[in-house]
């Protein structure tokens, strides 16, 4: 079988995972682990959680380490152009023959999992996957996003040594629990004995962190944004306590708060033993650092376009202050939103966060959708914007591809595509052609004479 064909079969088996759903839970995974070998015990290194910027800190943490000599693996998620994107070491992805061996070598293990524990999830599969090609590869170190919560995430079958929690906001209230309370907990929950620990989280979420590392005597550092000095098209600078004024190469003033966790999630990977960064690396790291699809700005026919997940309220808000922030630097004229939303999300919310950005005010809107299960029709999408935003002009356009060639082509201002990272990915896999996130052609069927 050709590497093509084992890729797209393997992208297959595990497509059909996906009619396990999302089921929280770690006995799954730890047995899952055992039967590969339990490879996560060799590898050390920081599980991240929270409700945003894991990702952004894990892109900052990771490119310092890499400008260190570090050869790190992580796990950025979702993905936006490949699914190879989730398994990345020294910043590249795994190699698609790779990616094939490891599913059939995970749905092996998982064939033998307890059948009263269930059959693993996709996730629960991946977690497997990560772990087992990181230990392979005899990484330096790892840096592991979690999935949803933390607690009962399957990622929190393991424990690298360090434990880090971002923020604490309202999303996956349905399995999470109603409150900021509930959510913290649950995140919390990857605080265990023995590690070292740092957050930016505040108030209730705070204390409730506070307490669960006080419980289990961990050293816990807690961090607030650093001033910002200097904002441009390019990034941020902020002074940061043990670096002074520093370049983040990260769009949007709440970096800051992200560059902040990063810097101390380094710090406690050297007290853990794990790993030093120096102040050199940290610089050119935070400076040099890439995180696609997130406040990404590409331009396209000499057009600005701005990529932005933004797919709950919390991170709306951030995308509208951010734009206002970035305003004087973009292309002017009127611009125009291209966004999608997946059904079961805060759709209200959203819009009325994105709403109170002046730099959106008059924009014209394109409402699209998702080829997805989960995805909101495009035209309930426009109504939603129509009801919430009267005197708006918002068209609705169900094919994605069919959207952007309209919003490019009538906008006379920036393109701003947010809403949803699946639609990020769409949109920047049809926009940039990047080596390294290019899978290989699916295998043509050929009729039999």
């Amino acid at each position: 079988m050709t590497t093509e064909a084992e890729y797209a079969a393997a992208l297959h088996a595990l497509a059909d995972r996906g009619r396990f759903g999302i089921r929280l839970g770690l006995g799954r995974t730890r047995s899952l682990l055992r039967e590969l070998g339990d490879p996560q015990r060799s590898i050390r290194g920081a599980l991240v959680a929270g409700t945003n910027g894991k990702g952004s800190v894990l892109a900052l943490a990771a490119s310092a380490l890499r400008a260190a000599g570090r050869r790190v693996g992580e796990t950025p998620k979702p993905h936006l152009v490949t699914y190879r994107e989730r398994m990345q070491i020294g910043g590249r992805p795994v190699d698609a023959a790779t990616f094939a061996r490891l599913v059939d070598e995970a749905l092996a293990a998982a064939d033998r999992v307890p059948r009263r524990l269930g059959p693993p999830t996709e996730f629960e599969l991946l977690t497997g996957m990560v772990f087992c090609w990181f230990a392979e590869q005899e990484v330096d170190l790892a840096l592991v996003e979690v999935g949803l919560g933390g607690r009962l995430d399957a990622t929190h079958a393991w424990d690298g040594g360090v434990a880090a929690i971002t923020n604490v906001d309202l999303d996956h209230t349905d399995r999470l629990g109603p409150t900021i309370g509930h959510i913290a907990r649950e995140k919390a929950a990857i605080i265990e004995r023995g590690d070292v620990a740092v957050t930016g989280t505040t108030g209730e979420a705070l204390a409730i962190v506070r307490r669960r590392a006080a419980r289990l005597r961990v050293p816990l550092t807690i961090v607030e944004p650093p001033p910002i000095v200097a904002m441009s098209r390019e990034g941020i600078e902020v002074e940061l306590p043990r670096l002074g004024r520093t370049l983040v190469g990260l769009r949007g003033r709440h970096q800051a708060a992200n560059v902040a966790v990063a810097d101390a999630l380094l710090d406690a990977l050297e007290v853990a033993g794990i790993a030093d960064v120096p102040t050199a690396a940290r610089r050119r790291g935070y400076a040099d650092v890439r995180w696609p699809g997130r406040l990404e700005l590409l331009s396209i026919g000499g057009r600005d376009v701005l990529l932005d997940g933004a797919h709950n309220p919390a991170g709306a808000a951030t995308l509208a202050t951010a734009l206002d922030d970035l305003r004087p630097f973009l292309t002017p004229g009127r611009p125009t939103l291209l966004t999608a939303s997946m059904a079961d999300k805060d759709i209200d919310g959203i819009v009325a966060a994105l709403t109170r950005s002046l730099s959106l005010r008059g924009a014209r809107i394109v409402a699209t959708q998702l080829d997805v299960p989960r995805a909101l029709p495009a035209r309930a999408l426009a109504e939603r914007w129509r009801s919430l935003a009267p005197g708006t002009v918002v068209d609705s356009v169900a094919e994605p591809a069919d959207a952007l060639d309209a919003a490019l082509r009538d906008a006379d201002g920036p393109v701003i595509v947010a809403g949803s990272l699946y639609l990020v990915g769409l949109v920047r896999g049809l926009l940039v052609d990047d080596p390294l996130f290019r899978d290989p052609p699916a295998p043509v069927a050929v009729a039999a004479p």
